[in-house]
């Protein structure tokens, strides 16, 4: 009896569909089915087409892709119908996909397979019918929509493996798996979920040619299911042993593939059996196919991440050796997005004269060439400062070494493949102070850059106004004055860039109060008993790196989002940030506690003629210094009288004004003294102005407001100068 016939009694015909052709060849049983003439026929793949029912015609279409990228059987059910739209009947196909080289070198496929009728159960029976559309298959693309979403927005590779772990497939979730990774000609596990600790021990450096469904998936780039315990056996019967242990009852194993390299596997092990129809090989091909993606992007971005933050390190400097009667901390943060690296940095440089320098600075831009500029600029301004040079020096050929760095590599107009803004100009703010560690006396430059802050040995904090020029690499040859000032026993000066100021959303007011309250904060570290609070001062080089800490947390950490600024919406900025405190008098080595009595406050601030909007800066000051004065209306008083000594000085002599302000004694018991000293030897004298008159006023204020006040000739010039005695307010006892 002829194989034709035997199938023929069974109502069983054969096919043969060309894909390249688009012809398909029928055998008679196969034609009879498909509702044609019971004989042998070819006919164009758009006539055999058209006897489907287009919903099945859609699904089979994915199940014949999914059968030629696994290598497996594609099995489907299909309605067909006569010419007007009716269903004759309901046939299960089985095929074997061939690939099959055309003339012009392409690959296609042809399916050789059987058509085979089946009974569709009666109405009111319990036969078993798996509809070809319904619930589970909407419930498979949801399902599928949402791992997607997953493993898209999982950053890291050990974020991908805890979706992996999380995924629950409609109708048949495993309760085992594992994600095989490839390095050489070795297979490990690197990760797996429903296993105990150890349990990937022998599966953890595994050969590639060892008899294992997934070094077989790594070497062939074809999945394995194993729907049984006996074909596992019988198909790997060297590493059923290894399974056996776990007790489960059906595995698939499925390539990890990406741009055509495998590279890796994926098990998913189930303690129920599962048959892998192909509606479940189609959902587990397309996990393991967003996994790998996942993966492959979760290694990319860490390797960046590891890169960047290695190049980043590489630039900044270590902070060291000790220096007598000093400490220092310093913190870097590079911005929350793109390649974490940037242009700020900072730097402690050790000079010929037993000095030392602190130096930070702000490169324009958070990019690969910020960075780049970032460490040859660092390197400069270091070379510069270890000959020997002034720090006004310093920066003058530090912005002549940048303008001719960005200069060299413009752009050029004509060369289109090289991106402009790779090579526009930059600029660069910056901050130089040398510091003698044996007075405190800082000399500061600064392009540009925020002033610095000290935090007094009391816990009152003031911005120190500094004078500044223009950010390096603007102008080549520009001028920077310098400032001097003394940093006091017990006094903390604070460092930073703008990232820490405006980070968040804020602006330079609103980001300086948020900053003032943490360096003015008695509590360094909340919720940590042993942490002693800030008012005197920090007490040691590990407060110090408390408070660090402190600072950045409070623009980088969780609570900082509960205090946004009114431009939430400004892209988040590097953040550098140095902290410089002088150990207390009479204290041991290490220690930075202020003297037991209540220590002075105490300012000072020179105002050039050049610069009359200082003024407004020495009323900022004084408000600053006595932020916690009893009285309103002396603090105000006080304010007015240094806005007329300063101001008397622009107008009436040919220098400038130095401004000297000191509060002593306990609180609401405190004198304050300002002095304000000039060089012209005329003394100031009573005048009797009248309404309409402008000035002349100067000494019936200090008359009327001041405490006491008098003027002082020293060499040549002169200091006048006022006191004021807080007034405590006490409650009425009535």
């Amino acid at each position: 009896m002829r194989t034709e016939d035997v199938l023929a009694a069974i109502a069983t015909g054969l096919w043969r569909w060309d894909n390249a052709s688009g012809t398909v060849s029928l055998d008679s049983e196969a034609a009879r089915l498909l509702g044609l003439p019971a004989e042998p026929t070819e006919l164009a793949e758009v006539a055999v087409r058209s006897r489907f029912h287009p919903v099945d015609w859609n699904e089979i279409n994915g199940i014949v892709n999914l059968a030629v990228a696994e290598g497996t059987l594609a099995e489907a059910r299909l309605r067909i119908m006569d010419e007007d739209g009716r269903v004759l009947r309901t046939v299960r196909s089985r095929s074997k996909p061939l690939e099959n080289r055309t003339a012009d070198g392409r690959v296609d496929y042809e399916l050789i397979g059987t058509i085979q009728e089946i009974a569709e159960p009666q109405p009111g029976t319990t036969a078993a019918h798996t509809p070809i559309t319904g619930d589970w298959r909407r419930s498979r693309e949801a399902f599928l929509l949402d791992a997607g979403r997953a493993l898209a927005e999982a950053r890291s590779t050990a974020e991908v493996l805890r979706v992996a772990a999380s995924l629950s497939m409609p109708g048949f979730s495993p309760d085992g798996l594992a994600v095989f990774g490839v390095a050489g000609d070795r297979l490990s596990v690197i990760g797996h979920h429903g296993h105990g600790p150890g349990d990937e021990g022998p599966f953890s450096d595994m050969r590639l040619d060892t008899a294992y469904p997934a070094a077989d998936v790594v070497r062939t780039g074809r999945a394995i299911y194993l729907p049984n315990p006996e074909d596992y056996k019988r198909r790997f019967p060297a590493t059923w042993p290894l399974a056996q242990r776990f007790g489960r009852t059906s595995w698939a194993f499925l390539p990890l593939i990406v741009a055509g390299r495998t590279m890796g596997a994926w098990m998913a092990a189930f303690k129920h059996p599962v048959s892998f129809s192909p509606d479940e090989r189609s959902v587990l091909t397309t996990v393991a196919r967003m996994l790998a993606q996942a993966l492959q992007r979760a290694g990319v971005a860490e390797s960046e991440r590891e890169l960047t933050t290695g190049l980043q390190r590489s630039m900044m400097p270590q902070l060291g050796p000790e220096i007598p009667g000093m400490r220092i901390a310093a913190r870097y943060v590079p911005t929350g997005g793109g390649l974490q690296v940037g242009g700020d940095w900072y730097d402690m440089i050790p000079l010929p004269s037993g000095r030392f320098a602190l130096v930070i600075g702000d490169v324009q831009g958070h990019d690969v060439r910020a960075a780049g500029l970032m460490g040859q600029l660092r390197i400069a301004v270091r070379a510069y400062a270890s000959e020997g040079h002034r720090p006004d020096a310093v920066l003058s050929r530090a912005s002549r070494f940048l303008a001719g760095l960005c200069s060299s590599q413009e752009a050029d107009p004509y060369d289109s493949d090289v991106d402009s803004d790779l090579q526009s100009p930059r600029f660069a703010t910056c901050l130089y102070a040398e510091c003698d560690p044996r007075t405190g006396v800082l000399e500061v430059a600064r392009a540009g850059h925020p002033d610095p802050a000290i935090r007094m040995a009391d816990g009152t904090v003031l911005m120190r106004p500094t004078a500044g020029g223009l950010p390096l690499g603007i102008v080549p040859d520009t001028d920077y004055p310098t400032t001097r000032f003394t940093l006091e026993p017990g006094e903390t000066m604070m460092l930073c860039t703008d990232g820490l100021i405006e980070t968040g959303g804020h602006d330079l007011d609103t980001g300086w109060a948020r900053l003032r309250a943490i360096l003015e904060s008695e509590t360094p570290v909340p919720g940590d008993p042993e942490s002693e609070p800030l008012d005197g001062g920090p007490v040691d080089g590990d407060h110090l790196e408390k408070l660090a800490d402190l600072l950045v947390q409070a623009v980088h950490g969780p609570s900082s989002h509960h205090t946004t600024g009114p431009l939430a919406d400004r892209r988040e900025d590097d953040i550098a940030v140095v902290l410089l405190g002088r150990e207390g008098e009479g204290r041991g080595r290490g220690t930075l506690l202020p003297h037991p009595s209540r220590p002075a406050r105490r300012t000072m601030l020179t105002v050039a003629q050049a610069e009359p909007e200082r003024i407004a800066g020495a009323r900022q000051q004084i408000r600053e210094l006595l932020h916690d004065w009893a009285d309103e209306e002396q603090l105000d008083s006080a304010v007015l009288m240094v806005s007329e000594m300063v101001t008397n000085v622009l107008v009436h002599t040919d220098g400038d004004a130095l401004l000297v302000a000191e509060a002593v004694g306990g609180l609401g018991e405190r004198r304050l003294r300002v002095e304000v000293a000039d060089t012209s030897d005329e003394l100031p004298h009573k005048r009797h102005p009248g309404e309409m008159a402008s000035s002349g006023r100067g000494v019936l204020l200090m008359e009327m407001l001041a405490d006491s006040w008098g003027v002082d000739p020293r060499g040549e010039g002169k200091t006048i100068w006022f006191e004021l005695y807080e007034q405590s307010k006490h409650p009425d006892p009535d």
